[in-house]
Parts: C-alpha cells; structure tokens; sequence
C-alpha cells in the first residue's frame, strides 16, 4: 500500500467492536416500540451506514410516533450504556494506531456522531493519535457516498488519492473508493467476499501493519 500520505480510520467494526452494540441497543429500543418481532431491519444490510438510515426505514414501515430526535436519543443513550459496559476495543486496532500514529497523520471518519466517536476513543485515550476526526454530522451524505472521507482528507491537508483507508464495511469501500482513496478492509463484520471492492482484503491487523509499516 505504499506509499501514501495519511491513513484515515473507519471506527465502527475496525477501532471497536461496536456492531452488536448498535444491533442490541436497536432491538432494546424496537422492543419498547412494540416491534420487537417485526421490525424488519436486517442489520448486516446498514453496516457501515448512519443509525439515520436505519431510522428513516424503520419510520417508514411503522410509522411511530416519537419524533426522529426522540428516536435516535433513545438508541444513543442504550448503545452507550452498553459501550460503557463492554469496552470492547480491539486490542489488536489500539497497536495499529499506536504504531502508525509516530509514522504518518491519522484521521478518523465514520458514520456515528461526534459524542459516540469522543466515547469510543476515550475508552483508551486515543483522541490524541488522531489529527482531525470526520462524523457524519460533517457532511451532506453519508457513507457509501465519499464526504466523510474527502472532508477528513481536506482535514489534513492531504490528497485523496495519497490516502489509505481501512475500512470493515460493503459501504464504507464504496465511500473511500468513491473519494479516490486505497482501501485495506479487514474482515472483522463481513466476509472477504463482501468486501472485494477494497485493494486489499485482511484477517488480522498484523497484515495491515505489514502493508502500511
């Protein structure tokens, strides 16, 4: 993957293991609104995407009455609950990011919120390894479109295309590709076949420490 000038980090499903969390904190809240059993999220389908895309299908189908805001209050406050309780850093991601971090600039860019992001990088101090962070509340459109990337790689002053991006998700190498970016995907939510869109397709993060370093 050499060479390049920036590395920017998805963070749900490559820094954490966050999918679950959101899968669970979804159900929990389904379950208030009484469609425990039938509401018709396959939530594979929305990895990698924004919790309001879940939510605009969701709307759509039952028709709830709490407003948008009230909706996604109810999800964030569950899944950091459950954050908090869990802490589920991948060991093996912290490694990378401390090891990278001496090397090249580091950005983050993911889909979640600016207050979901501060949560997961406190856990274990890893704000201060990070340039610039990108959140889909930067941007006009989320991922698969390219926003969130271009708007961290403009960040930091560097070209999309002298970026590498690591990435676990169908729709976030459609985004980094779509900005004009390499992308190593990692197979921590998806399996190698759903990710061939990236340049490089990983198991473990000591590959992508051998591609980068």
């Amino acid at each position: 993957m050499k060479p390049y000038s920036a590395v920017i980090f998805d963070m749900d499903g490559v820094i954490v293991d966050s999918e679950p969390l959101h899968v669970r904190a979804f159900e929990e809240v389904f379950e208030q609104l009484g469609c425990g059993d039938r509401h018709g999220i396959h939530f594979p389908d929305y990895f990698g995407r924004s919790d309001r895309v879940v939510w605009d299908d969701f709307i759509a189908a039952h028709r709830p009455t709490q407003s948008l805001e009230a909706l996604t209050a109810l999800k964030e406050n569950r899944y950091l609950e459950l954050l908090e309780a869990t802490r589920p850093i991948y060991p093996g991601a912290e490694q990378l990011i401390r090891r990278l971090a001496p090397v090249t600039p580091l950005a983050l860019a993911s889909g979640s919120v600016h207050a979901m992001i501060e949560a997961v990088l406190a856990l274990r101090g890893l704000r201060p390894f990070f340039k610039t962070v990108s959140s889909v509340q930067d941007v006009k459109f989320p991922k698969p479109a390219p926003d969130v990337f271009l708007h961290a790689a403009e960040r930091l002053g560097v070209r999309a295309a002298e970026c590498v991006v690591i990435e676990d998700s169908a729709a976030g190498v459609a985004a980094a590709k779509a900005a004009g970016m390499r992308v190593v995907a990692i197979t921590n939510s998806l399996p190698a076949e759903r990710l061939g869109a990236a340049d490089r397709v990983v198991g473990s993060y000591s590959e992508i420490e051998a591609a980068l370093i």
